[in-house]
C-alpha cells in the first residue's frame, strides 16, 4: 500500500511543479513578447507539461543507461548535451507548432507573433532544464544506490553478529564439556548427589547459552545466570580450590550488553588463574554504574612463576573485537598482571532497555 501511494504522491508533486513552471514561463513570455497573460498560458502552459512529461521519461532513462559509476565522463557529457539539445529543439519546434495552428484557425486567445529570438530563448530553457532534470535524476539514482548500500551493509553487520555469536559458542572450550562429563562419570559412583547437581548445572548452562542466540543485546543480570551456572559446575569440579566474591550494582543489572561478554573471561579465569595453584583461589565479579558507564571487572589469582598466556585464544581479543563492533571507540577493555593477581576491565556506555533488542 505504500508503494502506491508514494508513487501517488511523487505524480502529484511532479505536476504541480509542472504547472508552475509553465506559469512561470508564461509570465516570462507575456513579458518579453508584449502579449495578454492568458495567451502566454493558454500557449506554453499545455507545451510545458507535454515537454516536463517527455524529458522526464528520457533523463530517467537515459541516467539508467550511463552510470555514473560505470560510464566515463566524457560520454555521459556528450550523450546528456546532445539530449538536452534535442529536447531543447523539440520545445521550441512544438511551441511554434501549436502557435502556428492557432493562428490558422484564427484563435486570437492563443496565437501570438513569436519571433525567432524567443525561440531561441525557449530552446536555451528546454535544454537548459533537461539538463536539470539529469542532475535531479542522477541524485535520486545515487540516494537510491546508496541506502542499498547502507541496507545491504546493515544486513551483513546483523548477519555477521550472528555468526560471531554462534562461532563464541562453538568456541567454549570444548575441555569444560569433556572435563564436565568426566567429574560426573566419576562422581555417580563416589557422590551421586554432587553428580546430579553437576548435570543439572550444566544443563542450565547450555540451555542459557543457546536461549541467547535470538539476542543481539542482554541484560548484566541474564549474562550473570549463564556465568553462576558455569561457576557451579567448576566448583563441583575444584571443590574448596575454587571460590567467588561479587560486587555487583543492583543499579547495574538491568543495563544491555553483548550476550556472553563477560563469560570468556570467566571462563580463562578460571582455567589459567585457579586452575594453575594447588591451593586455588578466589574469582572476584564486579560490576558497577558510572553515570552513563557500565563497568566490569573480572580478577583471579595466577602463578607469579607462570608465563603469561591470558591473551590466547578466545579470551580477550574476542571481548575486545565485540566491544569494537558493538560501541566503537565509546568502549574498552584493559587489563593488568601484578604479582600474584591479575584484573580485566570493561567499560562499556550504560544502555538500559528490553533484552532481545
Amino acid at each position: 500500500m505504500a508503494a502506491p501511494l508514494s508513487k501517488r504522491h511523487g505524480a502529484i508533486v511532479a505536476m504541480l511543479l509542472c504547472i508552475t513552471l509553465g506559469l512561470a514561463l508564461s509570465f516570462v513570455l507575456a513579458r518579453v513578447a508584449d502579449v495578454r497573460w492568458s495567451n502566454a498560458v493558454l500557449l506554453v502552459a499545455p507545451a510545458t507539461l507535454v515537454y516536463a512529461i517527455g524529458t522526464g521519461f528520457s533523463a530517467f532513462y537515459l541516467c539508467r543507461a550511463y552510470p555514473l559509476s560505470e560510464r566515463h565522463p566524457a560520454a555521459i557529457l556528450v550523450v546528456m548535451g546532445v539530449a538536452a539539445l534535442c529536447a531543447g529543439l523539440l520545445w521550441a519546434t512544438l511551441l511554434q507548432f501549436l502557435n502556428s495552428v492557432s493562428l490558422l484557425l484564427e484563435l486570437p486567445w492563443i496565437g501570438m507573433a513569436l519571433r525567432p529570438s524567443l525561440l531561441l530563448l525557449f530552446f536555451g530553457l528546454g535544454a537548459l532544464l533537461y539538463c536539470l532534470a539529469v542532475a535531479v535524476h542522477y541524485l535520486l539514482l545515487e540516494f537510491v544506490r546508496a541506502r542499498m548500500a547502507e541496507q545491504r551493509g546493515l544486513e551483513a553487520q546483523l548477519m555477521a553478529q550472528e555468526a560471531q555469536l554462534r562461532m563464541l559458542r562453538t568456541q567454549i572450550d570444548p575441555h569444560f564439556l569433556f572435563n564436565s562429563l568426566n567429574s560426573i562419570s566419576a562422581l555417580t559412583s563416589i557422590n551421586p548427589a554432587s553428580a546430579r547437581t553437576m548435570t543439572v548445572e550444566l544443563a542450565s548452562f547450555f540451555r542459557q547459552s543457546l536461549s541467547m542466540e535470538a539476542h543481539k543485546k542482554i541484560s548484566l543480570q541474564q549474562e550473570l545466570v549463564l556465568i553462576r551456572h558455569f561457576l557451579a559446575i567448576e566448583q563441583v569440579r575444584f571443590g574448596e580450590r575454587l571460590r567467588v566474591e561479587e560486587a555487583i550494582d543492583e543499579a547495574a543489572l538491568d543495563c544491555l550488553l553483548p550476550p556472553m561478554l563477560i563469560q570468556p573471561l570467566v571462563e580463562n579465569a578460571v582455567k589459567h588463574g585457579i586452575g594453575g595453584l594447588m591451593e586455588g583461589g578466589v574469582i572476584a565479579l564486579a560490576a558497577r554504574r558510572l553515570g552513563s558507564l557500565l563497568q566490569i571487572q573480572v580478577g583471579n589469582p595466577v602463578d607469579a612463576q607462570q608465563t603469561p598466556a591470558r591473551g590466547n585464544g578466545v579470551g580477550l581479543d574476542n571481548v575486545r573485537q565485540r566491544l569494537l563492533g558493538a560501541y566503537g571507540h565509546e568502549a574498552s577493555v584493559h587489563w593488568l598482571r601484578q604479582e600474584g593477581g591479575f584484573e580485566v576491565t570493561i567499560t562499556m556506555p550504560a544502555q538500559a532497555g528490553s533484552s532481545g533488542e
